[in-house]
């Protein structure tokens, strides 16, 4: 028996507004920019062979550097702009996903252009590239990440921040959504998609159990370019610097 029937059709009649009149099917027309990012996503799918690793990251270490900039009259840097700058070096030790793909030629970049997924409003999205991300310090992350955002809202961006990154991070971390599987952003080989915080209880050192802030962590990448071992490294390495990052690890990037 449903629990809400207040707004359920008649049998064979049509659906009504809580106010009595007559709801109309909403036609929304898949073109301009709407119409692209369907294309693009049909293209990577179909031109592609994707596939996602799912794994999680304890946040005590990242709560715990954040904890002690408060102490040390340093801005704390939000978990995200941690977590972008981790992976930025991260990839420095995998240039295999930092990578793109077109042509049948692997071109491995030198210099990490980092997409940033953007939502924009009418449920459309972008993801420009902050450009040699693996130099911006984690105290200029934000007004970077910021000033792209807001060039993005603006109608802005250069077809070179549009097109030129070399690995992209979507963030649904705000959401109960702890994983997802992000769609590549041709020709790049990979992408990383950063979930929700779920609290989690995990095993301590004495054999006993604790309670633990855990991230999703899921990577989508192209195993034409990139086999699932490499992949699952990069996931590896990367939740190792997340859960052991040392408290003053980025203080000379803090301070000014």
């Amino acid at each position: 028996m449903p629990l809400d029937t207040q707004n359920a059709a008649a049998p064979g009649g049509a659906a009504h507004s809580p106010a009595g009149g007559r709801r109309e099917p909403r036609e929304i027309p898949l073109r301009g920019m709407r119409g692209m990012i369907a294309t693009k996503m049909r293209e990577s799918l179909q031109s592609t062979a994707q596939l996602t690793h799912h794994a999680g990251a304890e946040l005590g270490a990242v709560q715990a550097l954040r904890a002690h900039c408060r102490s040390a009259g340093l801005a704390p840097p939000s978990v995200q702009d941690i977590l972008l700058r981790l992976v930025v070096q991260t990839l420095q030790d995998f240039p295999a996903l930092n990578a793109t793909l077109e042509d049948n030629r692997i071109t491995e970049h030198p210099a990490v252009h980092l997409g940033l997924a953007v939502p924009l409003p009418d449920d459309l999205l972008v993801a420009p590239a902050l450009f040699d991300a693996q130099s911006v310090e984690l105290g200029a992350l934000p007004g970077a990440r910021r000033d792209l955002v807001e060039q993005a809202r603006a109608g802005k961006l250069s077809v070179r921040e549009l097109t030129g990154a070399t690995f992209t991070v979507s963030n649904l971390g705000r959401s109960r959504v702890h994983h997802f599987t992000p769609i590549l952003n041709l020709p790049q080989v990979a992408i990383l998609g950063i979930g929700g915080i779920e609290a989690r209880v995990v095993p301590d050192e004495a054999g006993g159990v604790r309670s633990a802030e855990v991230i999703g962590l899921s990577l989508t990448f192209d195993h034409r370019a990139v086999n699932g071992a490499p992949a699952a490294a990069f996931l590896d390495r990367l939740v190792e610097r997340i859960e052991r990052i040392a408290p003053d690890a980025f203080d000379h990037e803090l301070r000014c």
